[in-house]
């Protein structure tokens, strides 16, 4: 009940979405939420940072990037709600400073039931790269972060920073990163369906 009416309550209830800018995604699996980027935009280039050469299959790499943050252990064991199981329940009830980002090469986004598209200023986009690029653990020198085998060709994860509770979830991340930048989007968005709900499908292009 708490995590409903947190994502019910609105913050930047002054923003509108601009008619021109950067467009990104908002997406889900059920589980997890994540923000989609384009790897080049508004001056700004992840691919010397989230290199196509850290994936198994590096000709899968494309032109958009799924960024998330969460749980090491939650991450690594559930790709779905089927994957759950009382011991990592446990564990992320009990919080962790084991954390990860996860990221997904993407060759094509389309805007359908998982994926919302949203467009941002030049501004925004700036903005939001600087948050996700702080969430990532930098090896001690200053070099860059440790790639982590992800679940198949297109995915990779990397050592992040920051602490995973019931209160801090994957999802209040994707809340924060969007409530940091301007977006209108729910005040707690502790579960997917709390970040989603700001994002109502535009087309049917997917089933």
């Amino acid at each position: 009940m708490a995590a409903l009416a947190g994502s019910l309550i609105g913050v930047n209830a002054n923003w509108r979405e601009p008619g021109t800018g950067v467009q990104i995604f908002v997406e889900t699996n059920g589980v997890h939420t994540a923000l989609v980027l384009p790897k080049r935009a508004a001056g700004h280039d992840w691919s010397a940072m989230v290199s196509a050469s850290h994936l198994r299959d590096p000709s899968l790499t494309g032109d958009y990037l799924s960024f998330s943050w969460g749980h090491r252990q939650f991450y690594l064991e559930t790709q779905s709600w089927d994957d759950i199981k009382a011991p990592t329940l446990a564990n992320v009830i009990l919080g962790s400073d084991e954390t990860l980002v996860h990221v997904y090469h993407l060759t094509h986004v389309q805007e359908g039931r998982y994926s919302r598209a949203l467009t941002i200023t030049e501004q925004q986009y700036q903005q939001l790269a600087e948050l996700i690029e702080d969430k990532f653990l930098f090896n001690a020198d200053g070099g860059q972060p440790t790639p982590i085998p992800g679940y198949g060709d297109d995915d990779i994860f990397y050592e992040a920073t920051g602490r995973y509770t019931i209160i801090n979830t994957c999802n209040t991340w994707t809340g924060d990163m969007l409530e940091a930048i301007g977006v209108r989007v729910g005040a707690w968005t502790p579960l997917a369906g709390g970040v989603m709900r700001w994002f109502p499908q535009k087309t049917d292009n997917e089933p």
